[in-house]
Order: structure tokens, then C-alpha cells, then sequence
């Protein structure tokens, strides 16, 4: 399999020797994702909350850019400075994946990068795009389509 690094003018750029995130496969491996607005390369204004829905732009963005979204995460590692912050980062959280939620780590750290309150990465799948071609149904309408463009 091959790597494929993914990058996008839309999330903040590596503050590091990294990527934002590498797809292998049918699999994408995000970094940690921080409250830096990629328009201003500056940490966002604000608490706990503020800098939460940032990281989930990012994190949003970055997945867009390997052809994926929150709908298809699979695994979340939260990485907080205070674990007093937790309820405010899972409300945040929780609006972005609804009811798909994937499997999640959370621990508090000493510090983060740049002094943030909130880091998050994910791996997500990316959806093969001839999926419903493949399935029973899929496969029933596109020989149905077929049939009708022969006549």
C-alpha cells in the first residue's frame, strides 16, 4: 500500500516536521489538531469552547481534504490541559459526530503545544466512491440503467 500525505490550505500548517495527515489504504490518520485559525496562524480568542469548535474546523477541513468527514471516524484521541474542561469539549464533540459516534480516548496532559487547552486527532475511513455500485441494490439499478440506455 501506498502513502498519500494529505495537506490543505484550510486547517492550520504543521508547526512541525509532520503532515496533517497520511492516508494508507482505505485508512486516514490525522494529527493532533489545535486552536490556530489557518487564516490568521494565530491561536483563536477565547476559553475552552472557542478553541474546542476550532479544532473541529480544522480536524473537518483536514478530513474533507483526504475525501472523508466526521460521519466516517473511527477512533478520536482528545488531549486536554485541564481535565476540568472535559464537559465542555464533549458538548462541542458531540455536535460534530451526532449519533456516529466513534471510539474515543480522553487524558489530560501537562502541556500542550503553543499553550492550548485542547488537542484532538482521529482515524477515519475513506469511503470507496463506487460503493453502492457494489452492493446488491447498487448493482440491480446500474444493470436496470444499463438495460434502458441499450433501447
Amino acid at each position: 500500500m501506498k502513502k498519500e500525505i494529505i495537506a490543505t490550505a484550510n486547517a492550520p500548517k504543521a508547526i512541525g516536521p509532520y503532515s496533517q495527515a497520511v492516508r494508507v489504504g482505505s485508512l486516514v490518520y490525522t494529527a493532533g489538531q489545535i486552536a490556530i485559525n489557518p487564516e490568521t496562524s494565530q491561536i483563536v480568542a477565547g476559553g475552552i469552547t472557542e478553541q474546542a469548535e476550532q479544532v473541529m474546523k480544522n480536524l473537518g477541513a483536514v478530513l474533507e481534504a483526504a475525501g472523508t468527514g466526521f460521519e466516517n471516524v473511527i477512533k478520536t484521541t482528545i488531549f486536554l490541559r485541564y481535565m476540568k474542561d472535559f464537559s465542555a469539549v464533549n458538548e462541542v464533540y458531540g455536535r460534530h459526530f451526532g449519533d456516529g459516534k466513534p471510539a474515543r480516548s480522553t487524558v489530560a496532559v501537562s502541556a500542550l503545544p503553543l499553550k492550548v487547552l485542547v488537542e484532538i486527532e482521529v482515524v477515519a475511513l475513506v469511503p470507496e466512491p463506487d460503493n453502492v455500485k457494489k452492493s446488491a441494490k447498487g448493482k440491480k439499478a446500474a444493470k436496470k440503467k444499463a438495460k434502458g440506455k441499450k433501447k
